[in-house]
């Protein structure tokens, strides 16, 4: 433009900001603001509400901080599309007190500054005040749209309140608000978790009939490929891997996680790998061009617990302590590790230190669908109307085990009490619960699914397998790490998990 003589204006700088970050140019398009600044343009409100976006994106709090002064001096603050890029700005940034704020200082509410709140919400973890504000605008007469409602959805279901998503899908239907082709990707995670199948077929029936489904192709692969990974079925999930980049699709980290965590459930070394290499694996993490995050240690702590290596689980912990200091799992892994080699000292300290931050461990539960209803059943559970029918159906098959050699695995219970008492709680773990009640309300030979929020344990497993056998059925039991098929006898896992 500027070699024909013709000299950019404000309109021509703001269609270049809002083009980088549209395209995922988020330095791009903050240098195109800055530039223009530099070079006499006033930005504008649109300038403003542009380059924010990319402002979050690079967690760049400091810049945020400075572009809001300047709102503020230009007198901006009323402008709707500033305001709800601000408010999305700080929560990207993690600022949700700034966030909150801002919000709170708006001379009008409208949908999208509601949506960019719930979102700052949802993703700074606080799901409980993004439900709470999402139910007053809705009672403010606030007309929320599809974003407003898979904001929320997503919300649910990233923070573990999966019966919660599936309810607002339901209740954005009867309001009329029509669910898209983000909605249905952030919802069919739910199902999967608390093994909803028939909802899961319902949902996947919707997006047919509304066309929806040709728009997440992408997503499905993506799906197939973690699909595998779960069931453990690495060669699939690396022939699908190696077919996305032949077929021109860019893998990202998520494709990368997905096939890293297939080779991993098989024990594919080369390809993958997790056995048990963990000096190699913290020499790796100490050699990391960037800060390594919860994730990385996350993964090492998860498996110093499965190999018992003590003296790396505490670097791990003492690490992920101060990047999640509020997250239970972390302790709880590490009290497991001390457990697991008698060192009740450190148990008992870990603890106190969960309860001096008003921590606690999230009991075992488990997921089970029977006639379309999801039923939860928790550990050592003794409220649950079929109970004591479940506990006789669950003894009558130990005795049965018993009279095939069958001697229960005590060591696997990491609290320092008697034998028997080590039995009793054996007994009372979720799965195990949750097969009981499949057993009493299903017809014979009918396949049992069941979802469980933590690990499955080495002695459940040689029970289940027991029970597919004895009872000639098929179970699927989901665990975090993957899915376990039962049958005959025998586990898709090949005791490998």
């Amino acid at each position: 433009m500027r070699e024909s003589g013709v000299e950019p204006n404000s309109v021509s700088w703001n269609g270049l900001i809002a083009g980088f970050n549209h395209n995922g140019y988020a330095t791009k398009s903050v240098a195109a603001l800055q530039k223009m600044h530099l070079q006499g343009i006033k930005p504008d409100g649109s300038s403003i509400s542009s380059s924010l976006p990319a402002v979050g994106d690079l967690e760049d709090q400091v810049l945020g901080m400075q572009i809001h002064g300047y709102i503020v001096k230009q007198g901006y603050g009323g402008d709707a599309c500033v305001d709800s890029a601000l408010v999305d700005m700080y929560g990207k940034c993690g600022c949700t007190r700034e966030m909150l704020r801002v919000f709170e200082e708006m001379d009008q509410m409208e949908v999208g500054s509601c949506n960019a709140l719930i979102t700052g919400l949802s993703r700074n973890g606080l799901v409980d005040d993004a439900f709470r504000i999402f139910r007053e605008f809705k009672n403010q007469g606030i007309e929320l749209n599809v974003v407003s409602w898979t904001s929320m959805v997503a919300c649910c279901v990233q923070n573990g309140m999966d019966m919660e998503a599936l309810e607002l899908f339901r209740e954005m239907q009867l309001v009329g608000v029509e669910p898209n082709s983000v909605t249905i990707p952030c919802l069919l995670p739910a199902c999967a978790n608390i093994a909803a199948l028939m909802q899961g077929k319902a949902i996947h029936c919707f997006s047919l009939r509304h066309g929806i489904i040709g728009d997440v192709s992408m997503w499905v692969v993506l799906w197939l490929t973690c699909g595998y990974a779960m069931h453990g079925r690495a060669k699939e999930a690396i022939d699908l891997f190696l077919l996305m980049q032949r077929s021109g699709q860019k893998p990202d980290f998520i494709s990368f996680t997905c096939v890293l965590a297939a080779c991993s459930q098989t024990g594919l070394t080369e390809e993958g790998c997790r056995t048990g290499r963990l000096e190699e694996a913290y020499a790796m993490i100490k050699e990391m061009p960037s800060e390594p995050d919860a994730c990385v240690w996350g993964a090492l702590l998860s498996s110093c617990r499965v190999h018992g290596n003590v003296s790396l689980g505490e670097v791990a912990a003492e690490k992920l302590f101060k990047l999640e200091p509020v997250s239970s799992g972390n302790y709880v892994l590490l009290s497991n590790i001390y457990a697991s080699k008698g060192m009740w000292d450190g148990v008992d300290r870990v603890r106190d230190m969960m309860k001096g931050m008003g921590l606690r461990k999230n009991p075992g539960c488990s997921w089970i669908e029977i006639k379309n209803e999801v039923h939860v059943l928790l550990a050592g559970d003794k409220s649950h109307p079929q109970m004591t029918q479940i506990i006789e159906r669950l003894e009558t098959l130990r005795m049965e085990m018993k009279r095939s050699g069958y001697l229960p695995n005590t060591n696997l219970v990491l609290q320092d009490v008697e034998e028997q008492e080590k039995v009793h709680i054996l007994c009372g773990h979720s799965e195990k619960l949750a097969i009981g009640f499949g057993l009493l309300n299903t017809p014979n030979g009918a396949s049992l699914r069941v979802i469980k929020n933590l690990r499955i344990c080495n002695d459940c497993h040689v029970v289940i397998k027991f029970i597919s056998r004895f009872e000639g059925r098929e179970i699927v039991v989901r665990d975090t790490n993957r899915f376990h098929h039962f049958k005959d006898g025998e586990c898709s896992c090949q005791d490998y998990w």
